[in-house]
């Protein structure tokens, strides 16, 4: 340990070094514990007529120390600058029957997941949460900057619920105003092929009213594609096979709210540029970086050591003479 940088964060403290000084003024003017204690007591308390003197230095440099303690010694370090998230996002993915639909190679929900992942790559100091929705929403992972940690979750995410049906991009909404309620900066990612709605406009008041802007990355082709599973191909009431196709009226939803609507693409910059106008969507509202004091608190060893001390005086009080 270096004590070149030492200082102390609260030398006032030191003033009360002046109450030590009257304490050694009443030791020169009290020869012996005569004038406090009976000579029946004294016989009890004392162990050789040394013993009172010992204590005594013993207790004063343990006020010291406290002193020191209380002016708080610290080896001074560089202050770091913390760079505070500009914005906290969320992240939706539809998890709907349709997503497993395989138009988009490997299927629309696996390439989905591969898109987070750059979009993952991209970011710099923002929090993100992600968010499951079908009929209703799951949560992923809470607000983090722990971007591995994301990655590992989203990547693991149980496929089983893709077997709900329906996409209630409302529930998304709903479930980002409460993950989000505490940050004047709401936005929401969806990775989604557009669900199966003909308008959105209950969503779009609701984003409205609760401050969220909705970034749709839509997953499909127009011309779509049938949705398989362990029994077979989907098929409607009739008995007809189903096919989903890309749901392009969902940019309604992203346009209404200030936000932003792309359609997929294999390119590996798409992504990118999509961070990059979210990012310019809030840029006027981006916060300073904070500065962290990372000194080294010193206070601690001469607390510790005045315990010893005091420790050590009042045993010997307690001692009786043999």
């Amino acid at each position: 340990m270096s004590f070149e940088n030492l200082s102390f964060e609260n030398i006032h403290a030191f003033w009360v070094l002046i109450l030590f000084a009257g304490t050694f003024l009443i030791k020169s003017i009290t020869q012996d514990y005569d004038s406090l204690f009976s000579k029946e007591m004294l016989h009890k308390i004392i162990i050789g007529k040394n013993v009172k003197n010992v204590n005594f230095t013993l207790f004063g440099i343990a006020f010291i120390l406290l002193v020191i303690a209380l002016a708080r010694p610290v080896i001074k370090n560089e202050p770091v600058k913390v760079p505070q998230g500009s914005l906290s996002l969320m992240v939706a993915f539809d998890i709907s029957s349709s997503m497993t639909c395989d138009d988009i190679y490997p299927t629309r929900f696996k390439f989905a997941k591969n898109k987070f992942d750059s979009l993952i790559n991209n970011l710099s100091d923002e929090k993100v949460g992600a968010i499951a929705f079908s009929s209703r929403s799951f949560l992923i992972a809470p607000i983090t900057n722990d971007y591995l940690s994301l990655k590992y979750l989203v990547k693991n995410i149980n496929t089983s619920y893709i077997s709900a049906k329906g996409s209630s991009v409302l529930e998304a909404l709903k479930s980002t105003n409460k993950m989000l309620e505490n940050s004047k900066q709401k936005a929401l990612i969806i990775f989604t092929d557009g669900t199966d709605n003909e308008e959105f406009t209950k969503e779009i008041a609701y984003a409205k009213e609760h401050n969220i802007s909705v970034f749709v990355y839509a997953i499909a082709t127009k011309k779509g594609g049938v949705i398989k599973t362990k029994d077979g191909i989907v098929k409607d009431k009739n008995g007809n096979i189903v096919v989903t196709k890309l749901n392009s009226k969902i940019k309604e939803l992203a346009f209404g709210t200030n936000g932003a609507y792309l359609e997929y693409s294999n390119s590996k910059n798409d992504i990118k540029e999509f961070i990059k106008i979210i990012k310019n969507k809030f840029k006027e509202k981006k916060k300073k970086a904070i500065i962290i004091n990372t000194n080294q608190e010193l206070f601690y060893y001469p607390i510790s050591l005045a315990l010893v001390l005091i420790f050590v005086a009042l045993s010997g009080f307690k001692r009786k003479m043999k």
